[in-house]
């Protein structure tokens, strides 16, 4: 975990701003697809001297919103653009913009490794989220509360949450909001009563459950994710205002070429193509 975090560091410090200018490709938002960027920034930065490709995260809902005010050329989301965030693209740039799957990856949960719990129904995650579960002894578990740990309102993985698990249902009040997914399972990793969820790739010292499906434990494993087999799996996305040119194209096409899709794999989510 702390070289996972030192990586953290390391990509963060790729992402000081750069003066706007040509030869540079600004890339902003999703946490799930930080480091994934700033990966793909290195490589093609490595392949093509002379432009500069700043990658910042911030969530998907603020890299969204950069590509509706025009502070970015693309925005990373782990989720679907709304209809609200096309409405406003197309009132001020008459686009509903470009969507572009560039990974793919599944929604996991997480628990402490002590936790004997290995496996939770979709219904079960719900009540939990949604304040009706409160004790692990009601799943399976030992007799004690559970603390739950979720996401910013405007992370991409939050809104996945509440739309495919919570059936749009707000999240219970207790639940303790953080940052982004590192922080999630560095949180749950000390917290043997706590629960979290986040980004595949991120699963680094904690548990990750199963969801089970009638008698089925259905695992976050790659062939599953790929597949669609595991019940919250989904796509990452770039989005732009228009069809890509120039150098964001150029870093799109890398991106989806078999190096880009590579580096994907390496990142530990899944590759589209």
């Amino acid at each position: 975990m702390k070289a996972f975090l030192g990586t953290i560091v390391a990509g963060l410090l790729l992402a000081l701003p750069l003066s706007a200018q040509a030869g540079n490709v600004t890339v902003k938002g999703s946490d799930t697809m930080v480091i994934l960027g700033q990966r793909w920034a290195e490589e093609f930065m490595k392949k093509t001297p002379g432009t500069k490709v700043q990658v910042t995260g911030g969530g998907s809902g603020v890299g969204l919103a950069a590509l509706q005010n025009g502070t970015t050329e693309i925005a990373m989301s782990s989720r679907e653009m709304k209809d609200a965030e096309k409405t406003k693209l197309r009132t001020r740039y008459n686009t509903t913009g470009v969507e572009i799957p560039v990974a793919k990856d599944g929604v996991t949960f997480y628990v402490s490794e002590s936790n004997p719990v290995n496996a939770l129904t979709v219904e079960q995650l719900r009540g939990i989220y949604v304040g009706d579960i409160t004790n692990w002894k009601q799943v399976g578990g030992p007799d004690a509360p559970i603390i739950i740990y979720s996401r910013e309102n405007s992370s991409g993985t939050y809104v996945f949450v509440k739309d495919h698990v919570l059936d749009g249902e707000d999240y219970v009040a207790s639940a303790q909001t953080l940052p982004g997914t590192a922080a999630v399972v560095n949180a749950v990793s000390k917290e043997k009563n706590s629960i979290g969820y986040g980004g595949a790739a991120y699963a680094k010292g904690i548990k990750e459950l199963k969801i089970k499906k009638g008698n089925e434990e259905v695992a976050p494993s790659a062939e599953n994710i790929k597949t669609g087999k595991y019940p919250l799996s989904r796509d990452l996305y770039f989005y732009l205002r228009n069809k890509p040119s120039g150098e964001a194209k150029t870093f799109i096409d890398f991106a989806l070429s078999p190096e880009g899709q590579a580096v994907v794999t390496k990142v530990g989510y899944f590759p589209v193509k």
